[in-house]
């Protein structure tokens, strides 16, 4: 076997594609660009694409030795597992949310706080990832405050940041994916700040 056909690709990509791409629809609801009926389109990009790529992705990340990916990936696909059962079992009546919007927030919260730490490691890497994470956990804080609060135009604006966050994640995708092809950099990422 060659050293060619041996070389494992970078699961990065297809991780940050899911999960921006599934960030993004999500984020014109809670934008208001989309109406809130559409949350029932998530659940199953959640699942499948932002969720379960996302593992798969992370899998992969470990195989390579990317603590990083490993710990993104894996924790972000379990995310969109945890928001499509919140919403599909919330909605059908099988989990009783009527006091949870409290709860919700903090969870949320802690997210921001996890990705917030998560961020601190993107100092080492591109600047791409460094605004992916940045955007993220902004994103968390507001969403979590905004329910926590009853705040209506926090988690709107949550909205707003989670949808340039979301395209950031899909342009570092492109990026890592073109750069790849092409064995060059066609598509800067920024390098790291060291």
């Amino acid at each position: 076997m060659t050293a060619e056909a041996s070389k494992l690709a970078n699961p990065a990509p297809l991780g940050l594609v899911g999960f921006g791409l599934t960030t993004v629809i999500l984020s014109l609801i809670n934008a208001g660009v989309l109406p809130a009926g559409g949350e029932q389109v998530v659940i199953p990009l959640a699942f499948a694409y932002g969720g379960l790529i996302q593992l798969i992705a992370g899998m992969l990340e470990f195989r390579t030795g990317n603590t990083f990916g490993t710990v993104a990936f894996l924790s972000y696909g379990a995310f969109w597992w945890w928001f499509a059962l919140l919403v599909l079992l919330g909605g059908h009546g099988v989990l009783d949310l009527s006091q949870a919007a409290s709860t919700i927030g903090v969870t949320l919260i802690v997210w921001g706080v996890f990705t917030l730490y998560m961020w601190i490691a993107t100092f080492r890497l591109s600047k791409a990832l460094w605004w992916v994470f940045l955007t993220l956990w902004v994103t968390f804080m507001l969403l979590g405050f905004g329910t926590l609060l009853g705040r209506h135009g926090l988690q709107v604006a949550g909205g707003w940041l989670g949808l340039v966050c979301g395209l950031l994640a899909m342009y570092t995708s492109f990026g890592l994916v073109t750069n790849a092809t092409f064995g060059r950099t066609v598509i800067p990422l920024g390098a790291p700040q060291n």
